[in-house]
Order: structure tokens, then C-alpha cells, then sequence
């Protein structure tokens, strides 16, 4: 079975995908003119404005929600595993990963704001499957993304979540993967049973307060070994170049790596937070691409280059060498996971490095397993728009309890494997889609843009922009 899952994800992350996550996000900054440079400020000042109402979530508990989703074990033990298996340089391309991304990012949500929907309950819904029916009119190139979601989200990435909390919970206290995977099917059946704005409540106060606490943590400890400092970069730069002695054997793994741990951790393009900004209530789609656009930033060069910059600065990090034995071995024993990130932390204020990575792991991922549930959820509720299938959304919050379950216990590399193999899925069939509709998201940018700067408040009218199927704007107007 173990070898069976390997050859698959093998087969899926084969450079192939590697140069399509990187040309799309290349494409598209050049599409869009490097909207992730010259519109920046816009972003900010979008990500703090706008309400909520009845039928949606306000921008920035969208975004919330959508860091929810990105900012998770990937951010920590995902930064780790980057660069046990692909050397520092694997930061590099994580951070190029992001910046490219970040364009993708503003595609594929603007496409889901444009085609979003009500569902029964007078909720906007939207995402990949939306658009890919809509826009595309291929509804069985839609329904396959919507079942490879429900499986990814719902039962293979969870228990890399879980794997990750269970971990750092028996680094730090000893607590058996048993105990914690109860305590969190426990807070995560509470939460999940209040629906989408219960989780938007939840992920707008942890999620902002955690990511913050753990940069600040990450700064204290780069001014604490400041001299280090300046060596890291350049180790990251010359290791990303293979210039630097010994990674010349992982020079092209550090560019495997760094995109795969970069797609898994910000999401770009990987279809995951259309869902969450089809959610958001506002006047024009390109607002909710430019306050997604902004999310990979945040995720990637923020709380991703913190872990980087904990782990290197300190020193506490393994390499292992492709052809056997280790380029690095600063801590025998210990695999890459959450463990480098704790040492780290701990070499540097004893007594805190594990529990507080802990604490931080703990709500990272938990936010993160209800993002996946609610784009679950979305997308049964896409499949269940003609027939009323009540039992798929009782099915799904069970499965997705016994993955967390089953996730806390099983071993690490597995549940990493499992979970590549469905952010690789979805990244395919999204990148694919969004590359074909990528003129509804493009025309939107450039009627927002041309709206302001006629020094008007952007309204979207998709009649005007030539843009069909867009019915919720039209029934709006």
C-alpha cells in the first residue's frame, strides 16, 4: 500500500506540475501587470475595510478564514521537511513560490466572487467547481473537482494537521496521540456543528493573534542571535544557487521542495481559497482577489520565513544527503517535523522552544482542519444543488472526525504523502482551469482599476465587462 501511495505521488508531483504552479503564477503577474507589487497598499487598505451581512462574511473575516486555511503545519513542520530533504535554499523557492503565487491567488478568487452563488440557506458559496461549470461549461470537469475536494479536504489533509498537533504535543508534554486526538474531534465537532459563521468568528480572533505572537517570537530570537543573521540569508541565497559547499547534491530537490512545501503552504493556485472568497460580502470581485492576493504574503513571507529564519539562524536543522547519510546533522535522531522548530526556540529561551511551538502548532492546524471542512462542505453543497442529499454532510463531519482521528496516530510520512497527493490533485485540475477562464478575473482588474481611477467607488456589472453566467451580480443589480 505504502509503495503503492508513493509511485501515485510521484507520478502527480513530477516536474510537470512544478513548472505549471511556476509558469501560471508567472503568466499571471505578467497578465495583471505584478499586481502583487504595484497594488500592495491596495490590498492593506481592502483587507480592513468592508461588513459582513446576512448572506456573507466581511473581507477580513474571509481572509481570516482563508489564513485559516494556508497558515497550518505546513507553515511549521512543512518549513521544516523543506529544508531536511532540499537544504536552505529550499526557502528561496518557497518565497519565489509566493510571489508568483500571489497573482494566482488574485485569478482564481476574483473568478470565484464573479460566479459565486446562494445556497439554500441564503449563503454565498463559490469556488473552483462554480466557476469550472459556469465559465467553462464542462460540468463533469467541475464535478470532478468537487468529489477530488471533498477527498483531499475532507479526509486526506486533515490528518497531516493532526499528525502535526499529535507530534508536537508528545515533543512537548509527553500527551499521547490518543488524548489529543480526542480533545480535538471534541473542539472540532463544536465548532464545525455551528456552521460557516461560527468558523469565520473563530478563525477572525485565533488565527491573527497566533500569527502574530509566533513572528514576534521569531524576531526576538533573529535579535537574540543577530550576528548569525546576515550568514542565513546568504546560506539561503547560496544554497537556493547550489554555490554553497555540500548542497550542490540537493540543488535540484531544494527547487522540488521549495514549491511543493510553498504550493502545500500558501495555497496558490491549489483551489482551496476560492471557497473561502466566494464567502466574503462586497461590491466588486477584484476587491476579494486583491485581499487573497495579499493572504499568500502573508502566509509565505511572513509566518513561513519566521519558522526559516528560527530554524537557520539557530542552527538546528538536518540535511540529509539524496545518496545517503546527512549533509547537516545538527540534531541526531530527530525527523523533520515541528522537532527543529521546537529545538530552535528552545536553544535560545530554555523552557519555552517546545511548548510554545506546541501551543502554536495546536492552533494553526486546528484552524486549518475546519478551513478544510468548510470547502468540503461547499463543494458536497455544489453536488447537492439539483438533488437534496442531507446524509453527505452528516458522512463528510464523520469522515473528517476519523481522519483527525486516524491522522494523530498514524506516522508522519504517510500523512505527508496522502496530503500531497491531494493538493496535487486539486492544483492540477485548478491551475488547468483558471488558466482557460482566466478573461472574466483579467477584464474585472482592469474595470476596478479604471473605476478608481475615474475617482469612483467600484461596482461590478458583469453585463457591461461581457462577462455571462454571472448570475448572482445580475440579480444583485
Amino acid at each position: 500500500m505504502e509503495q503503492i501511495v508513493n509511485t501515485l505521488n510521484s507520478i502527480i508531483w513530477s516536474p510537470a506540475l512544478i513548472a505549471l504552479c511556476l509558469g501560471a503564477g508567472l503568466y499571471f503577474s505578467i497578465r495583471t501587470r505584478f499586481l502583487q507589487v504595484r497594488r500592495v497598499g491596495e490590498m492593506v487598505r481592502l483587507m480592513l475595510s468592508g461588513s459582513s451581512s446576512e448572506a456573507g462574511v466581511s473581507s477580513f473575516q474571509a481572509l481570516a478564514m482563508s489564513l485559516s486555511g494556508r497558515i497550518g503545519i505546513g507553515n511549521i513542520a512543512g518549513v521544516a521537511t523543506a529544508i531536511a530533504f532540499g537544504g536552505p535554499g529550499a526557502v528561496f523557492w518557497m518565497w519565489v513560490v509566493a510571489f508568483f503565487g500571489a497573482s494566482t491567488a488574485y485569478v482564481e478568487s476574483t473568478l470565484a466572487q464573479i460566479y459565486k452563488e446562494k445556497d439554500d440557506s441564503g449563503r454565498y458559496r463559490g469556488g473552483p467547481a462554480y466557476f469550472i461549470e459556469k465559465a467553462m461549461g464542462q460540468k463533469w470537469y467541475a464535478w470532478l473537482f468537487a468529489v477530488v475536494t471533498v477527498i483531499a479536504t475532507g479526509f486526506l489533509l486533515p490528518g497531516v494537521q493532526a499528525n502535526g498537533i499529535a507530534s508536537s504535543m508528545s515533543n512537548a508534554w509527553g500527551i499521547p496521540p490518543s488524548a489529543t486526538a480526542a480533545a480535538v474531534v471534541v473542539g472540532l465537532g463544536f465548532i464545525v456543528l455551528g456552521g460557516v459563521k461560527r468558523i469565520a468568528r473563530f478563525a477572525e480572533v485565533v488565527v491573527p493573534f497566533m500569527a502574530l505572537a509566533y513572528i514576534l517570537i521569531a524576531l526576538v530570537i533573529m535579535l537574540l542571535n543577530i550576528t548569525a543573521v546576515p550568514e542565513m540569508f546568504g546560506l539561503i541565497f547560496r544554497s537556493a544557487f547550489g554555490m554553497e559547499a555540500g548542497m550542490g547534491a540537493v540543488l535540484g530537490l531544494a527547487i522540488e521542495w521549495g514549491v511543493k512545501r510553498g504550493i502545500y503552504s500558501n495555497e496558490a493556485g491549489q483551489g482551496t481559497g476560492p471557497h473561502h472568497a466566494a464567502a466574503a460580502e462586497v461590491s466588486h470581485p477584484a476587491k476579494q482577489g486583491f485581499v487573497q492576493a495579499f493572504s499568500v504574503y502573508v502566509d509565505t513571507l511572513l509566518v513561513c520565513s519566521a519558522t526559516a529564519f528560527m530554524i537557520l539562524s539557530t542552527g538546528m536543522y538536518n540535511v540529509a544527503n539524496p545518496e545517503g547519510g546527512m549533509i547537516v546533522e545538527a540534531l541526531p535522531g530527530i525527523e523533520a517535523g515541528p522537532g527543529f522548530a521546537q529545538y530552535a526556540v528552545e536553544s535560545v529561551l530554555p523552557g519555552w522552544g517546545a511548548g510554545f511551538v506546541a501551543v502554536a502548532l495546536l492552533f494553526f492546524a486546528f484552524t486549518t482542519i475546519l478551513a478544510y471542512y468548510y470547502m468540503a462542505e461547499t463543494n458536497i453543497t455544489f453536488i447537492n444543488r439539483k438533488i437534496h442529499r442531507p446524509w453527505m454532510v452528516f458522512a463528510l463531519r464523520l469522515g473528517l472526525l476519523a481522519a483527525v482521528t486516524f491522522g494523530a496516530v498514524r506516522t508522519a510520512e504517510m500523512a505527508w504523502t496522502l496530503g500531497d497527493i491531494g493538493v496535487g490533485l486539486m492544483a492540477w485540475l485548478n491551475i488547468i482551469a483558471i488558466l482557460i477562464l482566466q478573461k472574466p478575473a483579467l477584464l474585472a482588474l482592469r474595470d476596478y482599476e479604471g473605476q478608481q481611477a475615474a475617482g469612483q467607488e467600484p461596482v461590478f456589472d458583469p453585463e457591461a465587462l461581457g462577462i455571462r453566467n454571472a448570475d448572482f451580480w445580475r440579480r444583485k443589480d
